[in-house]
């Protein structure tokens, strides 16, 4: 069964593949399809987010599609960046620009507390939904450490491990990841759906 991927990151891809080729499933960026859909990201959940670029990529292909939001929440913040994740900080930061324009933010704050989160939404063709979800605590270290993964992984640290995200191999992040996890969630509830049709 072919399912399309509401994404352009062959990251995000190779990720899939590897957790959802176990159940059967072959699964393709929206781009090796010719689709180009601009979806605006207007939930206010990840869940919400996930679910609106699900729907828009399953009604441009015809085929069941996988989508997932994910973003950093910091208790001291309120719960921010949240769903504005990508965007913190405003437009024309990098990840370094984001991190530590977060790091500013916290200046001062005892409770460093954060986690990251996602939600996975799958829309198939019939309106029928898959959801996951999946969540990494840790919290806010004061200055960066690591040069592996991407975005607040420098700065975001794992006391059980002594460790940032940016200091994990692929591996060790994806076996305690919010992503990780919530992928291995999607793929037990899609592999249960599949075998129930």
């Amino acid at each position: 069964m072919k399912f399309v991927l509401a994404s352009h990151n062959p990251g995000k891809l190779k990720e899939m593949q590897a957790v959802l080729g176990a159940v059967g499933v072959e699964v393709v960026l929206q781009s090796e399809l010719g689709i180009s859909v601009d979806v605006e990201e207007n939930g206010t959940t990840f869940a919400e987010n996930a679910r609106l670029k699900a729907e828009a990529v399953c009604k441009a292909s015809g085929l069941p599609a996988i989508a997932d939001d994910s973003g950093l929440c910091v208790d001291a913040l309120d719960g921010a960046p949240g769903v504005y994740t990508a965007r913190y900080g405003g437009e024309g930061l990098d990840d370094q620009g984001r991190y530590r324009f977060l790091l500013e933010n916290l200046k001062g704050a005892e409770n460093r507390a954060a986690h990251f989160q996602t939600a996975i939404s799958c829309i198939f063709p019939d309106g029928r939904e898959l959801t996951a979800q999946g969540r990494c605590d840790g919290v806010i270290a004061k200055a960066p450490a690591g040069s592996d993964g991407f975005g607040y992984d420098p700065v975001f640290f794992l006391p059980a491990l002594g460790k940032t995200f940016a200091q994990l191999t692929a591996e060790e992040k994806n076996a305690i990841s919010h992503r990780g996890q919530a992928l291995r969630a999607f793929a037990q509830v899609l592999k249960e759906h599949l075998e129930g049709v």
